[in-house]
Parts: C-alpha cells; sequence; structure tokens
C-alpha cells in the first residue's frame, strides 16, 4: 500500500508541478478542471443510492466541468465579483455547521437534487477559487494550499501525541480536539515564519496570504483570520468524512491508487479556498 501511494504521489506531482509553475495559468486552469470534473462524479455517487457506476453520476461530473469552463471563458482570468467569494464562504460556515451538527443520519433525509446543486456550488466555488489565485501568484497559491497541508500534519501529529477528547465521533473517530487545537497552531507558525521570511527573502511572485492578513490587517484580526481558515479545513475534512459514512462509503472512489478518490484529497480545500479570498479582498491586493 505504501508503495502504491508513493508512485501515485510522484506521478500526481510530475502532473502537477509544470502546470503550477507554468508562466501561463492556463495549464493549471485546465488540470484543474479534470479533477473538479471527476470529484463531480464522485460527489453524484455519494449521493446517488442506487448504481454507483451510473450514467447520471458521469453526466453529473461532466455538467460540473463544463459549468467551470463556461465560467472560463466568460469571464477569462477576470477576477469575479468579490461578494461571490463571501456568499461561497458564508455558506460553508453556515452550511457546514448544520451538517455537522446534524450528523450522517440525516444527510440522506435531504432531498437529492439539493445535495447535488450544493455539491456543484461548492466544486465550481472552489475550482474558480483556485484558478484565481493562481492568476494572482504563484505564492499566494501555495500559501493557501500549504495552509490546508500544514492543519492536516499538525492536526494528525497532534492528535496522535496529546489526542483524548473525540471531535465528532459519529462522523470520524479519530480526530480529537486536541488535534484541531494542534493544527491551528501549526498554521500560525507556518504564516508568521512565511509572512517575516519567505514574503521578504525571496523573489516571490505575489504576497502570501500569511503577508495579506498579518501585515496588511491589525495583528489579532489578521491571527483570528487564520484560525477561522484552519478551522473551515477541519469542516470541509469533516463533511466529506459525514457523505461518506451516511452511505458506507470507505473512499470517495479508486481513481487515486493508494489514496482514494480525487474528493479525499481536496476535501478540506473545498471551504478553505473561496474564503481565502474573501478575507484578502480586505486589504488592497484584490
Amino acid at each position: 500500500m505504501l508503495r502504491t501511494r508513493l508512485i501515485t504521489a510522484l506521478v500526481l506531482l510530475a502532473i502537477l508541478l509544470p502546470a503550477l509553475f507554468a508562466a501561463s495559468p492556463w495549464p493549471f486552469a485546465l488540470l484543474t478542471l479534470l479533477m473538479i470534473g471527476a470529484a463531480g462524479w464522485e460527489w453524484a455517487r455519494l449521493n446517488a443510492a442506487a448504481d454507483a457506476q451510473s450514467l447520471p453520476a458521469l453526466l453529473f461530473g461532466a455538467v460540473v466541468a463544463a459549468a467551470c469552463a463556461v465560467t472560463l471563458l466568460a469571464l477569462g482570468l477576470q477576477a469575479p465579483p468579490v461578494w461571490c467569494w463571501w456568499m461561497a464562504g458564508l455558506i460553508w460556515v453556515v452550511g457546514g455547521a448544520f451538517a455537522l451538527r446534524a450528523g450522517p443520519t440525516r444527510w440522506p433525509h435531504v432531498s437529492r437534487p439539493l445535495r447535488l446543486a450544493l455539491g456543484a456550488l461548492a466544486l465550481w466555488a472552489a475550482w474558480l477559487a483556485m484558478v484565481q489565485a493562481k492568476a494572482l501568484g504563484i505564492n499566494f497559491l501555495l500559501s493557501i494550499f500549504c495552509l490546508v497541508w500544514m492543519a492536516d500534519v499538525a492536526a494528525y501529529f497532534g492528535g496522535r501525541a496529546f489526542g483524548r477528547r473525540k471531535l465528532a465521533p459519529s462522523i470520524s473517530p479519530g480526530k480529537s480536539w486536541e488535534g484541531v487545537w494542534s493544527g491551528m497552531l501549526g498554521v500560525l507558525v507556518l504564516a508568521l515564519v512565511w509572512a517575516s521570511y519567505i514574503d521578504t527573502h525571496f523573489a516571490v511572485d505575489s504576497p502570501s496570504l500569511y503577508q495579506l492578513l498579518l501585515q496588511r490587517q491589525p495583528l489579532p484580526l489578521g491571527l483570528l483570520m487564520l484560525l477561522l481558515l484552519s478551522a473551515m479545513s477541519v469542516v470541509g475534512d469533516l463533511f466529506e468524512s459525514l457523505l461518506k459514512r451516511a452511505v458506507g462509503a470507505k473512499d470517495s472512489s479508486q481513481l487515486l491508487p493508494g489514496h482514494g478518490g480525487v474528493l479525499d484529497r481536496v476535501d478540506a480545500l473545498l471551504p478553505v479556498f473561496p474564503l481565502a479570498l474573501a478575507l484578502s479582498s480586505l486589504s488592497t491586493f484584490l
């Protein structure tokens, strides 16, 4: 299993890195468009009680990808109105809290059209935010990715070392409150190091998220924003776990051998990217 995971990770990096560091944002946009289409297929599978390999699930993934492509053709790389990010962030904060409070047993009782519509909206907003972040600069984009990765890694090791109180046992029994606090602490340390060292000692192409929140906002407010983003990465992770537990699935699919599905890898990114762009809009950068 470890060998399979490593091979898959290396293949993904070989595909992602050239698109990520390309001078033009278009290769990254097209690559992530394929990723979002696959995630849409997985969302439909998790929310369709019938045949997991059915044509409707494939069509849903294609429709999500097509909606993203139409948006790209209509807007190009022009930023959408800032209120779009705030609306997407608000839906995640309110809707995510409501869904997690209700638990996995209540999710199947939500009408299927609403579940599919929410999934399409979440995937579309996250993709649009990722493309916009890439257009703004690689340093900005990477700082958001690394926030989510740090929150996850620090939560994992902090939970293993100190975990006592379960965070959401009916959704993800392995997660603990101590892990959440560890993830938040890891994000704050990363932010301070990035803003004070990487942004000032390297020839970066754009301000990082951390510079925008910590140096162009009052420091206490910036720290609170980072804690919110860290918390929302946990919400995204838990929400996808809720979907899988509601239907008894271990992974969203087997598209990525050793890693599960695309949703398993991007779940925490879905709420963080739109909300990060919303909070960054409070500076003069966007």
